[in-house]
């Protein structure tokens, strides 16, 4: 299993969302204004902000808000300048972490993910130290109880989806990074609902945890980071055995 989709089953087995909603939307908001102002306000023409509108749909994020953040962006409404920052480094059992970042203080942003690594026993590398473990790609995420498998499994191979896992009743398109957009429309002109569409990174394999200290600490760092007011996404290649995992949770 990729780490991905590992700590999407470790999450809905904790029985939480990705973060509380209010912190959801403020990353969200930043993806909208930053994709706006890097490649324009019209959605059609910028596949980023297209992606990252088609995101804060599915988290229900309000038509204003998304308006507003699109605004700002573009510079017609006064906003925060944020930019773009990603971040490398390892963790607990010599985990690769990735992490992409929106900051309007860099220093800021910095100096906290190096206090969460180095606390739960990681550390800050260099840019490009483990950025080559992880392929980028499309990942669009689906209720199970949204529509059955082949029915998904149709549409989305259809439209030039890689693969389509079922991890516990939900299901996982896999797509080329470039090819995210046309299969996330293809599911959409079928009505069916998503919970995320999204760019993301995959590790090309994963560090089993075995001892219980580094798997619980592996956790709770990568829980504080997802935390992090400035962290859009955090990916890490760690698997941890299913017993270990349900005695952690």
């Amino acid at each position: 299993m990729s780490g991905h989709s590992k700590w999407s089953t470790i999450k809905r087995k904790k029985g939480k969302a990705d973060a509380e909603r209010g912190k959801i939307f403020t990353r969200l908001i930043k993806e909208i204004t930053v994709a706006a102002r890097e490649g324009g306000g019209d959605i059609e023409g910028n596949p980023r902000l297209r992606t990252a509108v088609a995101g804060a749909k599915a988290a229900n994020m309000p038509a204003d808000n998304i308006k507003r953040g699109i605004l700002k962006g573009t510079g017609d409404l006064p906003g925060v300048v944020y930019e773009s920052h990603n971040y490398e480094g390892y963790g607990p059992g010599g985990v690769a972490v990735y992490m992409e970042a929106l900051t309007d203080n860099k220093i800021r942003t910095v100096a906290d993910v190096r206090h969460i690594l180095t606390k739960y026993g990681g550390n800050l590398g260099s840019n490009g130290c483990v950025a080559w473990l992880f392929d980028k790609a499309g990942v669009i995420i689906i209720d199970g109880e949204a529509t059955d498998e082949d029915t998904i499994i149709e549409i989305a191979t259809e439209a030039g989806a890689d693969d389509v896992i079922n991890e516990d009743g939900v299901f996982e398109i896999r797509t080329e990074a470039s090819e995210i957009d046309r299969v996330r429309s293809a599911i959409e002109e079928k009505g069916i609902e998503m919970v995320s569409a999204e760019v993301t990174m995959i590790p090309q394999n994963t560090v089993k945890l075995t001892k219980e200290s580094e798997a619980s600490s592996m956790l709770k760092m990568f829980e504080l980071l997802e935390e992090n007011e400035d962290v859009q996404k955090v990916y890490a290649n760690f698997d941890i055995d299913e017993a270990l995992l349900e005695k952690l949770l």
